[in-house]
């Protein structure tokens, strides 16, 4: 069941929950929130450089989704890499030296042309008002992106990032230091949605040079706000965190904990309910899909 409807059975409402996605690329295809944009949860401003996955955006788009072609970082002028595939792109530098080691990728980070664009901080771009779940993944300028935009960042109740464990780009910020920076706004670590290794050449995997050996490489790390200080949120972010929480990741556990802080600061009384709607008929609990 979606959330926004186990709601309407206790004649509650979903305020809607601002998704902003910086670098919506559809390279990977459908992105981890679009439950929420199907049951019409959620309204959408995403950002994306490159004109052409810009141009697949804009005509593919719903009626609650909204593009624009901003780089988005520290409000400088950079030079923006394209690459021989365009998941490759960034601001910054491939970093050749290691990419060079995987069977796929130096190819692909090929620098084909350089072009200089000027970034926009998120927290300078006037069309949104406001983040409650933020998903990024800009190839190593994520960092770039929180340091300018504490504003923003100081209500979202939940990160989507690409999180690199070695360099893949010249200079690029590690998983621990946007994890350093986020724990600032009260995000912690929740789950890792995907984590990503590759064989090193000459090896490969019953002939996959694609697949995973021995060395990991990157993830998507989802931060939420944390579940231990829950009293400080809004009962609206309550709702809007335990939606993104259910539909999206399957983190049944954790919406129970912001049920139970909603019913202890308005009244309601749905964490129970909700409870028995999970774990009914299996004895254990049922985990609807979207991340491990």
């Amino acid at each position: 069941m979606r959330f926004c409807d186990f709601l309407a059975l206790h004649r509650l409402n979903l305020p809607v929950i601002e998704i902003v996605d910086i670098g919506a690329n559809p390279l990977a295809g459908k992105p981890p929130y679009q439950t929420l944009l199907d049951s019409s949860s959620a309204r959408l401003i995403g950002f994306e450089p490159d004109p052409e996955p810009f141009a697949k955006l804009q005509m593919a788009r719903g009626p609650l989704e909204t593009y624009l072609p901003h780089a988005v970082g520290d409000g400088r002028r950079h030079t923006l890499r394209i690459c021989s595939m365009s998941g490759m792109n960034s601001l910054l530098e491939p970093n050749l030296r290691l990419l060079d080691l995987l069977h796929f990728h130096g190819a692909w980070a090929r620098v084909v042309r350089s072009v200089e664009v000027d970034t926009r901080r998120l927290d300078d771009i006037r069309e949104v008002d406001a983040m409650d779940y933020l998903k990024i993944d800009i190839q190593g300028g994520e960092l770039m992106v929180f340091q300018n935009a504490p504003a923003k960042l100081r209500d979202c109740l939940v990160v989507h990032t690409e999180v690199m464990f070695v360099p893949m780009y010249v200079d690029q910020p590690l998983y621990a230091e946007q994890a350093g920076h986020l724990a600032r706004f009260g995000l912690v670590t929740h789950k890792f949605f995907d984590l990503i290794g590759h064989a090193l050449k000459p090896f490969s995997v019953n002939g996959d040079g694609h697949a995973p050996l021995s060395q990991l490489f990157w993830a998507d790390v989802v931060f939420i706000k944390d579940f231990t200080r829950l009293d400080a949120l809004r009962p609206e972010q309550l709702l809007k965190l335990a939606a993104i929480l259910h539909d999206v990741y399957g983190s049944i556990d954790v919406v129970h904990l912001v049920l139970t802080a909603h019913d202890r600061g308005t009244g309601s009384a749905i964490a129970q309910p909700y409870a028995e709607l999970v774990t009914q008929g299996h004895g254990a609990a049922a985990i609807p899909p979207g991340g491990s």
